[in-house]
């Protein structure tokens, strides 16, 4: 630890009941052992009764003693001393543990190095330091959960087991610290449990909402099992087991999604009842009239406490289940993991358990009538949302939009919708629908994940209010307030601040909900670290999980079809009428304000009296989104070439937008493909989607400089880029893509490399690891709370700061500006009063 480095306050709580030997021995090691100094030790004492709390206070006077009322177990126990304490990090230690001296500092150096690590699970060996009790954690599909390796000799577990940090389903209660923030999120420990697997429930909320349990052997106690339980209940009263068999129905009826417990649930109940009468021997057939009638016996049937034991944990867990199904349904709503994401943290799910003969059978056939083994195998949802029309003849966003779906679809069950009433969408092998406001509040709500783009956040409200810890994936491809200042040009002034603020208000939504963005090159990533920057999203806690912010923002590019192009009937030529001799340069997209086809026209006009075979093909005119107001380009585009003789001779413009699946014929039939844009904000952030389809037909490349790809043509020397609005460079580059072979084939050939970077699969490969894997942004965690805080200013040292800033206001600005600053300093703390209730 550096000098002057700020640590955490860690309240270290110990829960007594009728143990205060061993409560003694805990409290006076923690005082006297870690080495770490900022610690609050708190001990609560669960009216043991007799002198356990005097003693206790007599030997620890510098320990904070809660008395409870009543024993409410180690549950309520540990939320009430969690109540009283004022630390940023609660530490739990059983009464029979000791820590060793890093016990406190690993784990704190632990959660401030992993802002995404709400809990840290200690390692535990028994008293001795020879014997395993907690390096790892696992769960059956029953909802049992138990320590891995628990009761080995530490030196027969693995070194990677017990020796290397992992993350965990949950940590032991015996030893584990959690940021408090977190723990009051989830409202503490249940305290219906008691006691038992409250920690595995704590510990499973916790990675439900996204949050990491996280293995620190460095974190080291050790614990004299059961101690304190052996000295108020005996093994064979049943009790321990009760509690066990009860509460592992309640984590699981809590914390399974709606799928797996269908599953999962009935064959829990049958197996808890076999597992009940095997492990007391019960003979199962005595009371089976099939096996023959003898003489009439209405005896009393002796019945093991550990057989009763699991049957009224039965017939208790079914009358908690009303109360459960209120926490049910918060944890549902809240968790932002499925099953298959915790499924590795399970470690063996299969796991019987018990080996016993009878049980063993039964988990057999259970799982197999069940199939268990498919409970945590459900695909993950994903909900892709555009608003762009989706059609055989579709644009940009909705191309996009698609081949997100079609590529998520392989591993995710992906519902794609779009919020345009323009839906006649090809044949795909995942669902599509249109529908918005009310529409989206289903789909959102089926949804594991939510990928949108656009202005679809604002048609889709529940996403901002009731789903308010939905993963949410924005794609910002499009820079639609930097198109704005263009398309906008021929709008009154008023009119276009109000649009311009509008579309950047929805951006704005968009950068402040999501958990992970996509932006489509290097320079749209600078842009948009600079908005997420503006608005507060790359805080400290944010950037400590992810210096780099990969794991925030990623560059995924527009793609390409990873199949090469293949002609599937007539292409441009026929369609034109257009020679086979004729060279034909090619603008694949649409024609909008911010493009310059104006300097192009004048180029062509200068090509052709050099080579009157020179063709130039406008793919499509009219875009195929009826929402997308036709832009005054595209007709002064039109009257240049008519002005100059051009229409329909050198220059042929194709009113209708070529259907997707027919673009590659048009493609084929060209020799050359072109992009041309004005010197503007726009067109340094923009990324043409449309020249891709060059890539992919290997068409040699025209581009205007100023963009990303005309950086991308520069560098591999896949065609030529020229200066803006220079017609003459154009004419000559377009002479020299079309006319000169030895050119041309050499482009062609480092085009054929290229591209495979851009095919889809390539280009989505960070959007595929995210889903594979979604967590919410470290700010946006539930709980999040800061670990460290600043010394509040006190007596003379908060006189002396005040005195200076007097004299500094009025230096300043006079009484006024003293006024000014002591009446915003009044708001500020009424303000900061109110926010703490």
């Amino acid at each position: 630890m550096a000098v002057g480095d700020p640590q955490p306050l860690v309240s270290v709580i110990v829960v007594n009941y009728r143990g205060a030997d061993d409560t003694i021995t805990c409290l006076r090691a923690l005082a006297a052992d870690l080495d770490y100094a900022n610690v609050e030790l708190i001990c609560v004492d669960n009216a043991s009764g007799g002198d356990d709390a005097a003693r206790i206070r007599a030997a620890a006077p510098a320990v904070r003693l809660i008395e409870s009322p009543v024993n409410s177990g180690f549950a309520g126990g540990c939320n009430l001393g969690a109540q009283h304490a004022k630390g940023t990090v609660l530490g739990f230690l059983n009464n029979d543990a000791r820590p060793a001296p890093a016990w406190v500092s690993a784990a704190v150096a632990e959660l401030r190095a992993q802002p995404t690590v709400a809990a840290v699970a200690s390692k535990v060996l028994d008293w001795d330091g020879t014997g395993t009790d907690f390096v790892d954690a696992g769960l059956t599909w029953f909802g049992m959960g138990y320590k891995r390796h628990a009761g080995s000799p530490i030196a027969d577990v693995p070194a990677a087991e017990h020796e290397v940090a992992k993350d965990v389903l949950f940590g032991t209660g015996s030893a584990m610290f959690v940021r408090a923030s977190v723990f009051a999120e989830l409202g503490g420990f249940d305290e219906r449990f008691f006691m038992f697997y409250e920690d595995v429930d704590l510990g499973w909320r916790i990675n439900l909402r996204g949050w990491r349990v996280r293995y620190v052997p460095e974190s080291l106690t050790y614990h004299r099992h059961h101690g304190t339980m052996a000295a108020v209940d005996a093994p064979d009263t049943g009790r321990e087991t009760f509690l066990l068999e009860r509460n592992a129905l309640a984590a699981l009826y809590k914390n399974l999604s709606d799928e797996s417990l269908a599953r999962a649930l009935p064959a829990a109940l049958a197996l808890a009842v076999r597992r009940a009468t095997a492990r007391g021997g019960l003979d199962p057939e005595q009371l089976n009239l099939e096996k023959g009638v003898g003489p009439v016996d209405t005896a009393e049937v002796a019945i093991p406490r550990t057989t009763l034991a699991g049957v009224l944990a039965v017939d208790r867990f079914v009358e908690m289940m009303p109360s459960l199904a209120q926490s049910r349904a918060i944890e549902q709503a809240a968790r932002v993991r499925t099953d298959a994401d915790l499924l590795p943290l399970l470690r063996k799910a299969l796991e019987p358990a018990y080996p016993l003969p009878d049980y063993l059978r039964a988990h057999e056939i259970l799982v197999e009538a069940f199939g268990i083994d498919q409970v945590f195998g459900q695909r993950r949802k994903v909900l892709v949302l555009t608003g762009d029309s989706i059609t055989d003849r579709m644009a940009g966003p909705a191309i996009r939009a698609w081949n997100i779906a079609l590529t998520l679809s392989a591993e995710h069950d992906v519902h794609l919708i779009t919020t345009n009433p323009l839906l006649s969408p090809p044949p795909a092998p995942f669902q599509i629908s249109s529908g918005k406001n009310r529409d989206l509040d289903g789909p959102v709500d089926w949804a594991d994940v939510v990928i949108l783009q656009g202005h679809v956040l604002e048609l889709a409200p529940t996403l901002k209010a009731k789903h308010e810890h939905k993963i949410v994936v924005a794609d910002v491809y499009d820079p639609m307030h930097l198109e704005l200042l263009e398309q906008g040009k021929d709008a009154p002034d008023d009119r276009r601040a109000l649009d311009l603020a509008g579309v950047t208000r929805v951006l704005d939504a968009q950068l402040e909900r999501a958990d992970f963005f996509l932006c489509a090159s290097e320079r749209q990533r600078h842009f948009w670290l600079g908005h997420l920057a503006a608005m507060g999203r790359l805080s400290p806690r944010l950037y400590d999980a992810d210096p780099t912010t990969q794991s925030l923002l990623a560059v995924v590019p527009f793609g390409l079809s990873p199949q090469a192009p293949a002609r599937t009937g007539p292409g441009l030529r026929a369609s034109l009428g257009l020679g086979e001799s004729d060279r034909v340069v090619l603008w694949a997209g649409g024609v909008y304000s911010w493009f310059d086809p104006l300097t192009l026209i004048r180029a062509m006009d200068l090509l052709r009296r050099r080579h009157d075979d020179a063709r130039l093909v406008f793919l499509g005119m009219k875009h195929p989104n009826p929402e997308v107001a036709e832009m005054d380009i595209g007709a002064r585009t039109i009257r240049l070439s008519d002005s100059l003789g051009l229409t329909d001779k050198n220059v042929f413009f194709n009113e209708q937008w070529v259907p997707y699946s027919d673009r590659q014929n048009w493609l084929l039939d060209a020799d050359c493909g072109v992009t041309t844009h004005y010197e503007h904000v726009e067109t340094t952030f923009a990324f043409r989607t449309r020249v891709l389809d060059y890539l992919w037909a290997g068409l040699p490349i025209v581009t205007t400089d100023g963009d990303a790809f005309a950086d991308l043509v520069r560098a591999e020397q896949l065609g030529v880029v020229v200066p803006a609005e220079d017609a003459q460079a154009l004419a000559d580059a377009l002479e020299k893509s079309m006319y000169d072979r030895e050119f041309a084939d050499a482009c062609v050939e480092r085009i054929r490399i290229v591209a495979q970077r851009y095919a889809w699969p390539e280009a989505l490969k960070p959007l595929v690891e995210f889903c594979r894997n979604p967590r919410p942004a470290a700010d946006r965690l539930p709980g999040n709370a800061d670990l460290t805080l600043e010394d509040p200013v006190r007596g003379t040292a908060l006189v002396r700061r005040d005195l200076a800033l007097v004299r500094e206001y009025l230096a300043a600005g006079g009484p006024g500006e003293l006024a000014r600053r002591a009446a915003g300093r009044v708001t500020k703390v009424a303000r900061e009063r109110l926010r703490r209730g």
